[in-house]
């Protein structure tokens, strides 16, 4: 069930900084290039502590997440983000993240919730869309 979304401004975070995690070239090509913007760190502040918090989402639900899968998706990544975090240690250069033995498991997960969300995202606006008769 879709609960939309209350802030859809932290929506606009959280959707670009889960597709950043789900894709090894924008990591390796943006956030190991030290003139660009988003890094790690970016993402990982979007994801934990600004726009949602991955280690506990439910909250989030119908805030800027849409879906009980959605916040499960979440959960997981977070979890995932965690173990690398514990393997790596919480000061380690972006680098020593993206080269960890369970960084695949991040970016699966990542893969995984991306889609998800811009599946609902899509269907939400052919709902609208369809309610507008447009």
């Amino acid at each position: 069930m879709d609960h939309g979304i209350e802030f859809p401004a932290s929506r606009l975070h959280v959707v670009p900084a889960v597709l950043s995690l789900a894709s090894p070239s924008w990591q390796r090509d943006v956030w190991l290039r030290p003139e660009e913007f988003e890094d790690l760190d970016y993402v990982v502040t979007v994801l934990f502590d600004d726009f949602c918090d991955a280690d506990d989402p439910a909250p989030w639900l119908g805030k800027s997440l849409r879906t009980e899968g959605e916040v499960a998706l979440m959960k997981e990544l977070g979890e995932a983000y965690s173990a690398v975090e514990e393997e790596v240690g919480s000061g380690a250069s972006d680098e020593v993240y993206l080269d960890a033995q369970a960084w695949g498991s991040v970016m699966a997960v990542a893969g995984r919730l991306a889609q998800l969300m811009v599946t609902n995202d899509l269907r939400a606006a052919a709902l609208l869309h369809e309610a507008n008769g447009t």
